[in-house]
């Protein structure tokens, strides 16, 4: 698993320093200054050869002369030391190393990478290098050189950058914000981005998780955590690097379109990660998510002293989607009885300028017990009549009585009190309201958690390997793009794309390839004759926008128009690009459709996420309109609807004055298509399609590019290898025979299983799951369960089987690979009662084949002593059994593939 022994780096219970120096301004020195100020509780050693005692520590001169084996080594060592210093922790047994030391270099024959091979040698995990180092609150760790040590809370930090991580340390150290751990992760020579967010979604402390992000290592990988962590905690983005240009060189307007930001915006939001733009916003987001849970809807009741802030934080709730919480009659009677007669009578409250504390908490506790709402942000606007430090303590007052008489849920109550001085804004920490200096910064800080809340339903679909409505022709479609590259060619050939786009039933106007004038003239009169005029372009391989140099004629009407545009085009096509081989001329009928929507959709190739699909407003100013957004696929029609939403042209699609609607689907179940087409032909670069032109009857699509190459494999594992996100594998549905003729039906597990797995372990034994779980299981919550079946079926697969013939869930049998993508760890658990009948068998044997399909190179598991029906069974399929080192209660178990 990715979260292999990451618990012994990050929740030690014995570290040592190598590398401590007694000058004062040295980085080794700073990191042993932290541990020792934060008391952590554990075992502390110090290995220096040089030194006998350092700041009053005693060293000892290697990690061989510890009297303990420490779980965690922390090096400050010069560079060139590194990898030996390794070596010695993993002979010595321990868990991992956390690497401070910069300049070790990148690639083969580097400090890196012999430090790299030394750990992987005994097992150990490795932080960093080059990083600021580690805080963990809740062991008392500070294996870092910080300035400052937070204090322990509910979130979670992980930075690509030491400066950021130190700053979010002095931040929360003003706001009285806590953390349940920080990790810089520097070079992430080992332990990465994805690691951390697969540990800290299950560790229990951590309410919500913080990321800085530079950029992604592994994709699919990433994509795969953050979608696991999101489902279950609210997983806060700030991105640097936003106004890169990385779409300078792409020969497509739908490359040009996926911009290297766009694209990792659009990954952000597949993978249900909030994303925000700079540091003031992720400090917004610790504010709110580290203070209270989700609301259930995005109803906000705003309470004021002021008319004019009430109204801009309604403004900006409404921008952001969020919704004014209408007032019931009932309400604003209550609020009547206990406000003077020049309150606002709706929301925003405004209880006027001159109220008091008293009316404060009137107002409040009737906002609280409405159930039209679903969260109350409190505003205060200081004047000189009432006291706002006095409203503030009686805010918080009432609020402390409201949460202890509702302690199962509480409404979310936040707060802006502007210009507060530090006693105000400590009065608030302290009793756990989020506050902020302003409305703009409440209302995104309430905004920040509806959208969690929608992103935890979102995530919990499943898109599907193949749309229903359509079978395409895939082999047509493969031997097509294969002939091209065959023939060495980059693009395909007008003629090729329209076949291609007939074998995914995706319509095209009639198109012509002539190699000369008389041939256009001859294609023409076929044109005419079925009542249409004609449209005439350059065909050439070299040159992509045909616009640019006058190659494009429209409409025209008679075989002597056809003849002499034809001379025109190729005398200019000759004369502009001298260079470029011209093929002949593209003949197609002239689509005329005055109410037609120009549309852009296309797939472009990301380095890092791989395919992405794009779709915008089309047309010759598709860049200069920059009307777009991005998704990766796959794609269902849900997902295809949301990805034309988020454009300005969305609006266009609907009716209006005398235009009718776009018909339904038709556009969305275009992108399906296409994302299906990416998944089918892995050799398709970048493609679109502009114009489609739809309306009412539906699309055409009136032009189109295709850049081919052979595939890169840029993903490891089945399934496309261009997609970050794998789709539901409905090739590994399976109708097994068991002992005595028993049928069971296995699949790949799904979001929806959920309550068939709470009714599966109602018929296991309390014997059974401590043999599967190593603990006694008193409780099985929504979260823990929600985690086991929301999968991505990349790193992670899980089958569940049910009875044919009662449809009751009686096994599943899990996965999970490794960092590398070497081991998998399995795991499984059958129904109690219907033990002894082979299904165990029949699916370790699936999770084998699986297993050996996804190129794992082993399956490795841990079973108890006592479990010797377990231990039988994984020696009679080849498994080597051997006691756990550290373990004695435990047997590994080993199967190569």
């Amino acid at each position: 698993m990715s979260t292999y022994r990451l618990k012994n780096l990050l929740s030690p219970r014995s570290v040592a320093l190598v590398g401590a120096s007694p000058r004062r301004v040295s980085v080794g020195r700073a990191v042993l200054d932290n541990v020792n100020n934060a008391g952590f509780k554990g075992q502390f050693g110090l290995v220096n050869p040089r030194y006998p005692e350092i700041g009053g520590v005693p060293a000892v001169s290697g990690l061989d002369q510890l009297p303990f084996v420490p779980e965690l080594v922390v090096i400050t060592a010069p560079a060139q030391e590194v990898p030996d210093i390794i070596d010695q922790a993993g002979r010595r047994g321990s868990a991992g190393a956390l690497i401070v030391t910069a300049g070790l270099g990148h690639g083969p024959g580097s400090l890196q990478e012999a430090a790299l091979s030394a750990a992987r040698k005994y097992g150990m995990r490795l932080i960093g290098p080059n990083c600021l180092g580690i805080m963990m609150p809740g062991v008392s760790l500070n294996a870092s050189f910080a300035a400052h040590m937070p204090g322990a809370g509910s979130l979670a930090l992980i930075s690509q950058s030491g400066a950021i991580a130190a700053g979010m340390v002095d931040w929360a150290a003003q706001r009285g914000v806590g953390f349940s751990g920080i990790v810089s992760i520097g070079d992430q020579l080992d332990v990465d981005i994805a690691d951390l967010l697969d540990y800290f979604a299950l560790d229990s402390k951590t309410r919500a998780i913080l990321l800085y992000v530079e950029a992604i290592k592994d994709a699919r990988k990433f994509m795969s955590a953050a979608r696991a962590a999101a489902r279950v905690k609210p997983v806060v983005v700030v991105k640097s690097g936003r106004m890169a240009q990385g779409a300078k060189a792409a020969a497509t307007h739908t490359g040009a379109l996926a911009g290297s930001d766009a694209v990792y915006d659009a990954a952000f939001r597949r993978a249900g990660v909030l994303r925000v733009s700079d540091l003031r916003e992720l400090f917004d987001c610790a504010e709110t998510l580290g203070r209270v849970e989700s609301p259930t809807g995005k109803r906000l009741a705003i309470l004021t002293n002021g008319g004019g802030i009430g109204v801009l934080a309604v403004d900006r709730l409404v921008e952001l989607g969020g919704i004014p919480a209408p007032m019931t009659a009932e309400t604003r009677q209550k609020l009547d009885a206990v406000l003077p007669p020049t309150w606002s009578g709706a929301n925003p409250v405004d209880i006027i300028g001159d109220a008091d504390a008293a009316r404060y908490a009137a107002a409040l506790e009737v906002l609280l017990a409405d159930p039209g709402n679903d969260a109350v942000l409190v505003l205060n606007v200081q004047t000189a009549i009432a006291s706002a430090a006095e409203i503030a303590t009686t805010v918080t007052g009432l609020l402390k009585k409201y949460r202890e008489q509702h302690r199962s849920w509480a409404k979310p109550v936040l707060a802006a009190w502007v210009g507060a001085d530090q006693e105000i804004i400590e009065t608030l920490s302290s009793a756990g309201i989020p506050n902020y200096p302003t409305e703009d910064d409440a209302v995104r800080g309430f905004m920040h958690l509806v959208r969690h809340r929608e992103v935890v339903v979102e995530l919990a679909q499943v898109p599907p390997a193949m749309p229903d409505s359509f079978v395409p022709d895939v082999e047509l479609a493969r031997r097509i793009v294969a002939a091209a590259i065959a023939d060495g060619r980059k693009w395909l050939e007008p003629i090729e794309i329209k076949r291609l786009l007939e074998a995914y039933d995706i319509a095209m106007v009639p198109t012509y390839a002539a190699t000369d004038i008389e041939q256009a003239v001859s294609c023409a009169r076929e044109i005419f004759a079925q009542g249409a005029t004609v449209v005439l372009k350059i065909m050439s391989r070299d040159i992509v926008h045909k616009s640019d140099v006058g190659g494009v004629v429209l409409n025209l009407t008679t075989p002597e128009a056809v003849r002499a545009a034809a001379a025109d085009i190729l005398a200019r096509a000759r004369k502009l690009r001298p260079e470029a081989r011209i093929s002949g001329i593209i003949v197609q009928a002239m689509v005329v459709k005055a109410k037609a929507r120009e549309l852009i959709l296309g797939l472009a190739d990301d380095p890092t996420f791989g395919t992405v699909v794009v779709f915008g407003r089309g047309g010759t100013a598709v860049e200069i309109i920059n009307d777009k957004a991005l998704a990766l696929p796959p794609l269902d029609l849900q997902l295809a609807h949301d990805l034309i939403d988020r454009t300005r042209v969305s609006r266009l699609l609907r009716a209006y004055r005398d235009v009718p609607a776009v018909k339904q689907d038709a556009v969305a179940l275009v992108l399906v298509k296409l994302a299906q087409m990416a998944a089918d032909i892995p050799e398709i670069r970048e493609f679109d399609i502009n114009p489609l032109l739809a309306d009412e009857a539906g699309v055409t699509a009136v032009d189109a590019r295709v850049a081919v190459g052979p595939p890169q494999r840029k993903f490891a594992g089945t399934g496309p290898a261009n997609f970050a996100v794998r789709a539901y594998p409905s090739q590994w549905e399976r109708h097994l025979q068991v002992k005595e003729g028993w049928r069971v039906f296995a699949r790949p597990m799904r979001p929806e299983d959920e309550p068939s797995i709470h009714e599966f372990l109602k018929h296991v034994t309390v014997h059974d799951l401590r043999l599967r779980f190593f603990a006694p299981m008193k409780e099985f919550t929504h979260e823990f369960i929600a985690r086991l079946t929301q999968l991505d079926y990349a790193r992670a697969m899980a089958f569940i089987a049910f009875d044919e013939q009662t449809g009751e869930m009686v096994g599943v049998v899990r996965i999970h690979s490794d960092s590398i993508y070497e081991t998998g760890e399995y795991a499984i658990l059958l129904r109690s009662d219907l033990k002894g009948r082979g299904l165990g068998w029949a699916l370790m044997q699936l999770i084998i084949e699986y297993a050996r399909s996804e190129g794992l190179k082993a399956i490795s598991g841990d079973v108890l002593q006592e479990n010797t029906v377990m231990l039988d069974m994984c020696r009679q399929l080849g498994f080597q059994v051997n006691p756990d080192p550290v373990e004695p209660d435990i047997c590994n178990v080993r199967l190569k593939l």
